[in-house]
Protein backbone atom coordinates (compact mmCIF):
# COMPACT_ATOMS: atom_id res chain seq x y z
CA UNK A 1 0.00 0.00 0.00
CA UNK A 2 1.13 3.54 -0.71
CA UNK A 3 2.12 5.59 2.29
CA UNK A 4 -0.43 8.19 3.40
CA UNK A 5 1.08 11.65 3.72
CA UNK A 6 -0.16 13.77 6.62
CA UNK A 7 0.19 17.54 7.08
CA UNK A 8 0.57 18.18 3.34
CA UNK A 9 1.12 21.69 2.05
CA UNK A 10 -1.97 23.02 0.24
CA UNK A 11 -0.91 26.56 -0.64
CA UNK A 12 0.18 28.15 -3.91
CA UNK A 13 3.76 29.21 -4.63
CA UNK A 14 3.66 31.84 -7.33
CA UNK A 15 7.21 31.95 -8.71
CA UNK A 16 10.83 30.89 -8.29
CA UNK A 17 11.54 33.59 -5.71
CA UNK A 18 8.64 32.38 -3.58
CA UNK A 19 9.85 28.81 -3.99
CA UNK A 20 13.24 29.83 -2.62
CA UNK A 21 11.52 31.30 0.43
CA UNK A 22 9.72 27.98 1.03
CA UNK A 23 13.02 26.36 1.94
CA UNK A 24 15.37 23.63 0.77
CA UNK A 25 12.89 20.74 0.84
CA UNK A 26 10.41 22.54 -1.36
CA UNK A 27 13.11 23.64 -3.80
CA UNK A 28 14.41 20.08 -3.98
CA UNK A 29 10.95 18.70 -4.72
CA UNK A 30 10.12 21.21 -7.45
CA UNK A 31 13.58 21.10 -9.00
CA UNK A 32 13.56 17.30 -9.31
CA UNK A 33 10.26 17.35 -11.19
CA UNK A 34 11.23 20.24 -13.47
CA UNK A 35 14.66 18.77 -14.26
CA UNK A 36 13.13 15.38 -15.09
CA UNK A 37 10.64 16.88 -17.54
CA UNK A 38 13.29 19.13 -19.07
CA UNK A 39 15.57 16.19 -19.79
CA UNK A 40 12.97 13.69 -20.89
CA UNK A 41 11.07 15.98 -23.26
CA UNK A 42 14.33 16.62 -25.12
CA UNK A 43 15.55 13.05 -25.17
CA UNK A 44 12.17 11.71 -26.27
CA UNK A 45 12.10 14.10 -29.22
CA UNK A 46 15.63 13.08 -30.18
CA UNK A 47 15.30 9.28 -29.96
CA UNK A 48 11.64 8.77 -30.93
CA UNK A 49 9.91 11.68 -32.65
CA UNK A 50 12.62 12.96 -34.98
CA UNK A 51 13.69 9.49 -36.23
CA UNK A 52 10.02 8.57 -36.80
CA UNK A 53 9.70 11.21 -39.52
CA UNK A 54 11.67 8.95 -41.88
CA UNK A 55 9.55 5.94 -40.84
CA UNK A 56 6.23 7.63 -41.60
CA UNK A 57 4.56 5.85 -44.53
CA UNK A 58 3.02 8.87 -46.31
CA UNK A 59 3.43 12.66 -46.55
CA UNK A 60 0.46 13.37 -44.28
CA UNK A 61 1.88 11.17 -41.52
CA UNK A 62 5.30 12.77 -42.01
CA UNK A 63 3.73 16.21 -41.61
CA UNK A 64 1.95 15.26 -38.39
CA UNK A 65 5.07 13.55 -37.06
CA UNK A 66 7.05 16.71 -37.79
CA UNK A 67 4.43 18.62 -35.80
CA UNK A 68 4.75 16.19 -32.90
CA UNK A 69 8.55 16.47 -32.92
CA UNK A 70 8.31 20.27 -33.01
CA UNK A 71 5.88 20.32 -30.09
CA UNK A 72 8.00 17.93 -28.01
CA UNK A 73 11.06 20.11 -28.55
CA UNK A 74 8.86 23.04 -27.56
CA UNK A 75 7.92 21.26 -24.33
CA UNK A 76 11.61 20.95 -23.54
CA UNK A 77 12.10 24.66 -24.15
CA UNK A 78 9.24 25.55 -21.79
CA UNK A 79 10.46 23.25 -19.01
CA UNK A 80 14.02 24.49 -19.45
CA UNK A 81 12.84 28.04 -18.81
CA UNK A 82 11.35 26.86 -15.53
CA UNK A 83 14.64 25.10 -14.73
CA UNK A 84 16.66 28.23 -15.42
CA UNK A 85 14.34 30.32 -13.25
CA UNK A 86 14.88 27.86 -10.40
CA UNK A 87 18.66 27.91 -10.90
CA UNK A 88 18.95 24.19 -11.62
CA UNK A 89 22.55 23.23 -12.40
CA UNK A 90 23.37 22.50 -16.04
CA UNK A 91 24.71 19.01 -15.30
CA UNK A 92 21.27 18.00 -14.00
CA UNK A 93 19.79 18.88 -17.39
CA UNK A 94 22.06 16.68 -19.54
CA UNK A 95 19.86 14.03 -21.22
CA UNK A 96 22.82 11.75 -21.99
CA UNK A 97 23.62 11.50 -18.30
CA UNK A 98 20.12 11.58 -16.77
CA UNK A 99 17.33 10.00 -18.79
CA UNK A 100 14.69 7.38 -18.10
CA UNK A 101 15.05 3.71 -19.05
CA UNK A 102 12.12 4.03 -21.48
CA UNK A 103 14.44 5.82 -23.88
CA UNK A 104 16.54 2.67 -24.24
CA UNK A 105 13.62 1.11 -26.15
CA UNK A 106 14.78 0.30 -29.69
CA UNK A 107 12.15 1.64 -32.08
CA UNK A 108 12.26 -0.60 -35.14
CA UNK A 109 9.34 0.45 -37.33
CA UNK A 110 6.27 2.66 -37.72
CA UNK A 111 3.99 0.51 -35.49
CA UNK A 112 6.60 0.86 -32.73
CA UNK A 113 6.34 4.66 -33.01
CA UNK A 114 2.55 4.48 -32.86
CA UNK A 115 2.86 2.44 -29.67
CA UNK A 116 5.33 4.97 -28.25
CA UNK A 117 2.82 7.76 -28.83
CA UNK A 118 -0.17 5.80 -27.56
CA UNK A 119 1.55 4.46 -24.43
CA UNK A 120 4.48 6.71 -23.56
CA UNK A 121 2.48 9.88 -24.09
CA UNK A 122 -0.36 8.35 -22.08
CA UNK A 123 2.14 7.87 -19.24
CA UNK A 124 3.15 11.53 -19.62
CA UNK A 125 -0.51 12.58 -19.56
CA UNK A 126 -1.00 10.75 -16.27
CA UNK A 127 2.02 12.57 -14.84
CA UNK A 128 0.75 15.93 -16.11
CA UNK A 129 -2.75 15.30 -14.76
CA UNK A 130 -1.13 15.15 -11.34
CA UNK A 131 0.61 18.49 -11.97
CA UNK A 132 -2.70 20.24 -12.69
CA UNK A 133 -3.04 20.64 -8.92
CA UNK A 134 0.65 21.33 -8.28
CA UNK A 135 1.43 23.85 -5.53
CA UNK A 136 4.11 25.49 -7.72
CA UNK A 137 2.03 27.76 -9.95
CA UNK A 138 4.47 27.99 -12.93
CA UNK A 139 4.55 24.19 -13.16
CA UNK A 140 0.78 23.87 -12.81
CA UNK A 141 0.26 26.55 -15.45
CA UNK A 142 2.67 24.87 -17.86
CA UNK A 143 0.95 21.50 -17.41
CA UNK A 144 -2.37 23.13 -18.31
CA UNK A 145 -0.80 24.71 -21.40
CA UNK A 146 0.87 21.53 -22.68
CA UNK A 147 -1.90 19.04 -21.90
CA UNK A 148 -3.80 19.53 -25.21
CA UNK A 149 -0.64 18.78 -27.18
CA UNK A 150 0.12 15.67 -25.12
CA UNK A 151 -3.44 14.46 -25.72
CA UNK A 152 -3.01 15.06 -29.45
CA UNK A 153 0.20 13.00 -29.46
CA UNK A 154 -1.38 10.10 -27.58
CA UNK A 155 -4.49 10.30 -29.76
CA UNK A 156 -2.34 10.22 -32.89
CA UNK A 157 -0.82 6.92 -31.75
CA UNK A 158 -4.10 5.44 -30.59
CA UNK A 159 -6.04 6.37 -33.74
CA UNK A 160 -3.42 4.92 -36.05
CA UNK A 161 -3.12 1.75 -33.99
CA UNK A 162 -6.88 1.42 -34.44
CA UNK A 163 -6.47 1.79 -38.19
CA UNK A 164 -3.61 -0.70 -38.19
CA UNK A 165 -5.68 -3.20 -36.22
CA UNK A 166 -8.39 -3.27 -38.89
CA UNK A 167 -6.62 -6.22 -40.58
CA UNK A 168 -5.37 -9.45 -38.99
CA UNK A 169 -1.79 -8.71 -40.05
CA UNK A 170 -1.99 -5.16 -38.72
CA UNK A 171 -3.51 -6.36 -35.46
CA UNK A 172 -0.52 -8.67 -34.97
CA UNK A 173 1.85 -5.76 -35.64
CA UNK A 174 0.00 -3.53 -33.16
CA UNK A 175 0.02 -6.23 -30.49
CA UNK A 176 3.74 -6.89 -30.97
CA UNK A 177 4.62 -3.21 -30.59
CA UNK A 178 2.35 -2.60 -27.60
CA UNK A 179 3.63 -5.69 -25.79
CA UNK A 180 7.28 -4.84 -26.53
CA UNK A 181 6.89 -1.35 -25.12
CA UNK A 182 4.57 -1.98 -22.17
CA UNK A 183 7.07 -3.61 -19.83
CA UNK A 184 9.70 -0.98 -20.67
CA UNK A 185 7.38 1.86 -19.66
CA UNK A 186 6.28 0.50 -16.27
CA UNK A 187 9.41 1.68 -14.36
CA UNK A 188 8.74 5.21 -15.73
CA UNK A 189 6.60 5.99 -12.68
CA UNK A 190 9.33 5.25 -10.15
CA UNK A 191 9.41 2.87 -7.22
CA UNK A 192 6.06 2.05 -5.65
CA UNK A 193 7.45 3.03 -2.25
CA UNK A 194 9.44 6.18 -2.91
CA UNK A 195 10.93 8.76 -0.56
CA UNK A 196 11.04 11.25 -3.43
CA UNK A 197 7.34 10.76 -4.11
CA UNK A 198 6.55 11.22 -0.42
CA UNK A 199 8.47 14.52 -0.54
CA UNK A 200 6.57 15.62 -3.66
CA UNK A 201 3.22 14.88 -2.02
CA UNK A 202 4.20 16.45 1.28
CA UNK A 203 4.75 19.77 -0.50
CA UNK A 204 1.81 19.47 -2.88
CA UNK A 205 4.04 19.23 -5.95
CA UNK A 206 2.39 15.91 -6.81
CA UNK A 207 -0.86 14.41 -5.57
CA UNK A 208 -0.71 10.65 -6.13
CA UNK A 209 1.75 7.91 -5.29
CA UNK A 210 3.87 6.26 -7.97
CA UNK A 211 1.94 3.04 -7.35
CA UNK A 212 -1.42 4.70 -7.99
CA UNK A 213 -0.24 6.37 -11.18
CA UNK A 214 1.29 3.14 -12.48
CA UNK A 215 -1.89 1.24 -11.63
CA UNK A 216 -3.91 3.88 -13.49
CA UNK A 217 -1.60 3.50 -16.49
CA UNK A 218 -1.90 -0.28 -16.54
CA UNK A 219 -5.70 -0.07 -16.37
CA UNK A 220 -5.83 2.43 -19.26
CA UNK A 221 -3.49 0.30 -21.40
CA UNK A 222 -5.63 -2.75 -20.73
CA UNK A 223 -8.70 -0.82 -21.90
CA UNK A 224 -6.79 0.33 -24.99
CA UNK A 225 -5.91 -3.27 -25.83
CA UNK A 226 -9.54 -4.32 -25.40
CA UNK A 227 -10.61 -1.50 -27.73
CA UNK A 228 -8.01 -2.56 -30.33
CA UNK A 229 -9.04 -6.20 -30.05
CA UNK A 230 -5.54 -7.34 -29.09
CA UNK A 231 -4.36 -9.38 -26.14
CA UNK A 232 -3.49 -7.50 -22.97
CA UNK A 233 0.24 -7.55 -22.17
CA UNK A 234 1.12 -9.50 -19.03
CA UNK A 235 1.57 -7.40 -15.90
CA UNK A 236 4.82 -8.29 -14.12
CA UNK A 237 4.20 -9.71 -10.65
CA UNK A 238 6.16 -6.86 -9.07
CA UNK A 239 3.56 -4.35 -10.36
CA UNK A 240 0.32 -6.28 -9.87
CA UNK A 241 -0.20 -4.77 -6.41
CA UNK A 242 -0.15 -1.29 -7.98
CA UNK A 243 -2.96 -2.24 -10.35
CA UNK A 244 -4.99 -3.79 -7.52
CA UNK A 245 -4.52 -0.69 -5.37
CA UNK A 246 -5.70 1.58 -8.18
CA UNK A 247 -8.69 -0.63 -8.97
CA UNK A 248 -9.71 -0.72 -5.31
CA UNK A 249 -9.47 3.08 -5.03
CA UNK A 250 -11.40 3.57 -8.29
CA UNK A 251 -14.11 1.19 -7.11
CA UNK A 252 -14.40 2.96 -3.75
CA UNK A 253 -14.74 6.34 -5.49
CA UNK A 254 -17.71 5.25 -7.58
Amino acid sequence: MSATISNCFHGCVNDAAAAQQMGEEYMTAVSKIVASHTVNELYGAQVFDEPAINMAPAPYEKWLTCRIAMEEYGHHVHFRRLAEALGIAEEKLDPKARHLSIFEFKMEDWPDFLAVKALADLAEIIQMEDLLECSYFPLRSLAEKLMPEEKFHAGFGRNRLEQLSATPEGKMQAQRSVHRLFAVILPFFGQSQSKNNELFRKWGVKQRSNAMMRGDFIARVQQLCDDLGIERPPVPESYQADLHEFEAAASAAR
